[in-house]
């Protein structure tokens, strides 16, 4: 035990570092909103604990495998007999608790500071603090995304367009069958159903585009249902909806009344 300890602390004590400081932040989905920076250090923190209990297990079974292996053995013959041992046991028990323990109360404070991406329903446990929010409806169908801007007329556009800086809530809907808007870049992954308003909230920090998915299978063309959305500056972005509102006016006319959710008739809402 004490050579397995040995090679698990030198082992541990190069490996986490490089997992830490220089793999993590690498991975998607990256640090262009405040909702992906924050899965990214939480995917920090995780990989920083699994990392010695993952080198601790393969060491273990390593050692174990080439130093007790059977030589030149009869195969018939049994092995030796084992007994608890309360001094592997307890410490392995207290670890396990601990790390648990942490994990649950880190969980519960990174949720309740900005939520998880994920969408929480129309009735949001866990928002982004401040009042200025821009709220924006995703609307799914067969087989593309529009988006509906409530607080510039309710006009809705066939692309997503976002200002940098502004705290933004994605009210994610769907006028048919079951859809999952994914923007992967902005740390957004929320389920679309109709009639039912799941609220996700986004806060881009650089300008930039990023791909949007449909992750949830919709149809025929569910593999077609993708679209590229922009983050940019607050000048471009009053432009642009600008320039949105003017263009799609006749349209705008026409729509119904906004409305964070859509009732689709039955034949529709069976696709």
């Amino acid at each position: 035990m004490r050579r397995i300890a040995i090679a698990w602390f030198v082992l541990s004590a190069i490996l986490t570092p490089i997992v830490v400081a220089v793999i993590a932040p690498t991975l998607p989905p990256g640090n262009a909103t405040e909702a992906s920076s924050n899965q990214v250090f939480d995917d920090t923190v995780l990989l920083g604990i699994v990392t010695p209990i993952a080198v601790a297990l393969g060491v273990y079974f390593a050692y174990t495998l080439i130093v007790f292996r059977r030589r030149d053995a009869d195969p018939a013959e049994e092995g030796v007999a084992t007994r608890d041992n309360p001094s592997i046991h307890l410490p392995w028990l207290v670890g396990t608790i601990v790390i648990v323990l942490f994990l649950a109360i880190f969980g519960t404070v990174e949720l309740t500071d900005a939520g998880a991406g994920g969408g929480q329903g129309p009735s949001p446990a866990f928002k982004l603090s401040g009042n200025d929010v821009m709220p924006v409806q995703v609307i799914a169908q067969q087989w593309e995304f529009t988006y509906r801007y409530p607080t510039y007329g309710g006009v809705e556009t066939a692309h997503l367009e976002l200002p940098v800086g502004r705290k933004v809530e994605l009210h994610v809907t769907s006028l048919d069958v079951i859809h999952s808007f994914w923007a992967p870049k902005l740390g957004v992954k929320a389920d679309a159903n109709p009639g039912v308003d799941n609220v996700a909230y986004v806060e881009p920090e650089e300008e930039l585009s990023f791909e949007i998915h449909c992750s949830e299978l919709c149809g025929l063309w569910h593999g077609y249902m993708f679209d590229t959305g922009q983050v940019v500056s607050g000048e471009a972005f009053a432009e642009w909806i600008s320039e949105q509102q003017q263009v799609f006016a006749p349209a705008t006319k026409v729509l119904p009344k906004y409305s964070t959710q859509y009732f689709p008739e039955p034949e529709r809402r069976g696709g």
